[in-house]
């Protein structure tokens, strides 16, 4: 097995390498050839994708698709819109807020996937938005900030950071008298299980009163391998915590049979599910949306009495007042044609597109 830095360094990001794993489509080389978008994955990651099944649900989120360029429901300029930058505190590029306590600390903007359907895309994928990641910057400003109490580490992808990186974030963090919470969130346990090596292990496992808590992404069941498992393994037994934020995703993990299989092959690799988030309204990403009632309804009719409560995750929208539950009619206020309208957990509204059938 390659080590995750060797994965890195032949990552698949070119037409001729991705020729390698697949039969490319006209319309997947066309879009390769024609977007200006950073794509890619390990190969690792590719050799899961269907060699001639453009619809195989990882090539779906792997491969560019023309789809990209269609944009009804994106919001432009989502990050600033969602993140309130332009209307709340001063703060460093790397530290986004919109809850009290808690605290996005970005490191940087790699990734081992580039995902089609990211969220962060204008950061991470095409680069529109430019930030500055000081983290010495970002770890000042938490330090001023007694109350919060739960930081997490995101980018791109905090854990391809070098070990020697990584473990100063981690024990600078810990040196923070009111931070009681670390969390980091990764794709390396899907697309990288190799970065689950002893020196990471090191880093960030044994036992510490400021416990670190990982949280990934799988969307579908064929992201699950031996590899994987043994990679959550390793890190449980480390004394981190593994749980999955899937993304609702049409074509991908939007009917019955498959969402039910996802989530009860995820505890079987003794990673709790912990969110459901519907696509985020970013721009670009239309082609993956699906109606809002959607994933209540594959809870509903996927999990709820057909498997254990430990299956069942919780389905949300993040949005810019922060993440609302869609599942009780309390946070579902109103609906027309066009949009819904939201409201949170402190009564804020917000509103989000009707996606038609």
């Amino acid at each position: 097995m390659d080590s995750w830095k060797e994965q890195l360094e032949d990552a698949v990001n070119t037409l001729e390498r991705l020729e390698e794993f697949i039969n490319v489509t006209e319309d997947e080389r066309k879009a390769i050839k024609t977007l200006d978008t950073k794509w890619g994955t390990t190969p690792y990651f590719a050799s899961l994708m269907d060699t001639d099944d453009p619809n195989c649900p990882i090539r779906k989120q792997v491969v560019p698709s023309l789809k990209e360029k269609e944009n009804v429901y994106g919001i432009e300029d989502y990050l600033i819109w969602k993140e309130n930058r332009d209307n709340e505190e001063e703060r460093p590029d790397t530290i986004a807020r919109q809850y009290h306590d808690r605290v996005a600390f970005t490191v940087l903007d790699q990734c081992g996937i580039y995902c089609r359907h990211c969220f962060r895309k204008e950061v991470v994928v095409n680069h529109d938005i430019n930030l500055r990641f000081d983290v010495d910057e970002g770890l000042e400003w938490i330090k001023e900030h007694e109350e919060v109490r739960d930081v997490l580490v995101t980018g791109g992808d905090p854990l391809l950071l070098p070990n020697e990186k990584l473990e100063y974030i981690i024990t600078k963090l810990r040196e923070i008298p009111h931070v009681e919470m670390i969390r980091i969130g990764s794709r390396t346990p899907i697309v990288l299980p190799q970065r689950i090596d002893e020196g990471l292990l090191e880093v960030l496992g044994g036992y510490h009163e400021v416990p670190i808590w990982i949280n990934t992404q799988c969307n579908h069941s064929k992201e699950i391998t031996e590899e994987t498992s043994k990679a959550v393994y390793r890190l449980l037994s480390s004394g981190v915590n593994v749980g999955n934020q899937a993304v609702l995703l049409k074509g991908i993990n939007d009917d019955v049979e498959t969402f039910r299989e996802l989530h009860q092959k995820l505890l079987a690799t003794r990673i709790r599910p912990y969110y459901l988030f519907y696509c985020e309204p970013a721009p670009g990403i239309d082609h993956f949306r699906t109606p809002v009632e959607r994933g209540a309804e594959l809870i509903r009719d996927g999990l709820r009495g057909h498997t254990t409560g430990l299956a069942q995750p919780m389905y949300v929208i993040a949005t810019n007042v922060g993440k609302i539950p869609l599942m009780p009619d309390y946070y579902i206020i109103d609906k027309d044609d066009k949009e819904y309208k939201l409201r949170n957990h402190r009564g804020e509204y917000t509103t989000l597109p009707n996606i038609p059938e």
